[in-house]
């Protein structure tokens, strides 16, 4: 289970002046994010809109009949791991062993490692984490017969170590990881099942990377693969590979997840199928990039509404040096820019509380580590130094790498809690 957790003036964007506190106290402190009690800039996360995407996805894995397992590489954050698994989740998904430990320290007692296991340390670390918790069940990806060598041979090495259980990967041509035929699926499966290292458990994929963002292309291309898996698992399954009492079937990032439900919930092999979503940026949402697609989502199944964006980096102008550019005290430093620039939302005017809509033609051109570069029409009023912008974000996951705490604020701005994360 999570701890309580100190801040101090060695975390960034804690006031220097401030004394020591953990992190389960902090409302009490009385601090506001629009009274400049906290030195900017500073990541903030809503807990309106978190609790809501919380419920909010739950309930949609639970009417489709399907298990969630969000993927905890987004925030990487334990306390924010206990709130998903105490809304429900039936586990949790990582990408590397490192991950797995934090997760399983949260509490995790399912989790499903979406890539490949390669390392012999990892694999150390695997066995560590099955020996001293009893009811822990882990399930890395297979793709090749090369990556189960590796297995085997530290199998080998360690006699007394445990089967490990695994998934058997399908992936897209040009794309990331994963079997690319059919052919060689059923191969890498029949050597699985006939492995004294590994036990097979289901079969993955990852849909997102064949998404665009257009709603015909993105239902297109994720079909083709949903079949493709489908394929792949009747086969299997016709030849009793899989081992276990049911086949574990897991797919789902966080923009296109409605697409892939036909897979999750397939029927007609011999055994029973838990289907397994496992969105990661949803916890969030965002501004941008996940707000697009699910448009396009919220479309195609008829809703009124969905997520909410929870992450937000405040800062404030440090200059106006030129008419149309403004300097912020935000940079590559603080916020993601992975996939587009941040996004300004809200403009809070200098010795107020007063929380504006940022003006629509309000961008951000260019990032450095320290500065964003706030570009407005010249001929509108300009903002002024001292004033505060917040900025959203297009792609959650490499903000939340660039800060060890984030404050939890409530809608008026008051902070009522923290989380960290452990990058």
């Amino acid at each position: 289970m999570t701890e309580d957790f100190m801040l101090d003036h060695r975390c960034k964007s804690y006031p220097l002046a401030a004394q020591p506190c953990r992190a389960a106290d902090i409302g009490r402190k009385n601090w506001n994010l629009l009274a400049g009690d906290l030195p900017l800039p500073l990541a903030v996360l809503r807990r309106s809109a978190l609790e809501h995407n919380i419920a909010w996805m739950q309930d949609y894995a639970g009417r489709k009949g399907v298990a969630f397992a969000p993927h905890g590489k987004t925030t990487m954050s334990p306390e924010l791991f206990a709130r998903q698994l105490a809304g429900g989740a039936w586990g949790l998904t990582f990408a590397t062993l490192y991950q797995v430990a934090v997760g399983v320290e949260a509490g995790a007692r399912r989790v499903i490692v979406a890539n490949q296991v390669v390392c012999d340390a990892d694999f150390d670390a695997l066995a560590l984490l099955l020996e001293r918790h009893a009811d822990l069940r882990v399930w890395f990806l297979v793709d090749s017969l090369a990556q189960l060598a590796l297995v085997e041979q530290w199998a080998q090495r360690h006699p007394d170590a445990p089967r490990f259980d695994v998934l058997l990967e399908m992936g897209v041509p040009d794309q990331r990881t994963g079997c690319r035929t059919l052919e060689q699926a059923v191969t890498l499966a029949q050597a699985i099942a006939a492995s004294k290292a590994v036990r097979l458990g289901g079969i993955e994929c990852y849909e997102g990377g064949v998404a665009n963002c257009d709603s015909e292309h993105d239902a297109r291309e994720v079909t083709a693969l949903v079949r493709r898996v489908v394929e792949a698992a009747k086969a299997c399954d016709a030849q009793g590979l899989f081992a276990g009492e049911e086949v574990l079937v897991t797919a789902g990032g966080s923009a296109v997840f409605d697409l892939v439900m036909p897979l999750l919930r397939m029927q007609g092999l011999s055994k029973a199928v838990r289907g397994v979503l496992r969105s990661g940026c949803y916890i969030t949402h965002d501004h941008g990039n996940y707000a697009r697609f699910l448009q396009q989502v919220e479309r195609r199944e008829g809703l009124d509404e969905s997520l909410r964006p929870a992450l937000e980096v405040w800062s404030m102008v440090q200059s106006v040096p030129e008419q149309g550019l403004a300097l912020l005290t935000c940079g590559r430093r603080d916020i993601s820019y992975d996939i587009e620039m941040p996004i300004p939302v809200h403009h809070v005017p200098r010795g107020t509380r007063q929380v504006n809509g940022a003006p629509a033609d309000w961008k951000i051109s260019a990032l450095n580590d320290q500065h964003a570069y706030l570009r407005f029409d010249a001929s509108m009023p300009a903002p002024e130094v001292g004033d505060l912008v917040a900025l959203g974000i297009s792609h959650p996951c490499t903000t939340f790498d660039k800060w060890r705490w984030m404050p939890v604020v409530e809608d008026d701005g008051a902070v009522s809690g923290a989380v960290r994360t452990c990058f």
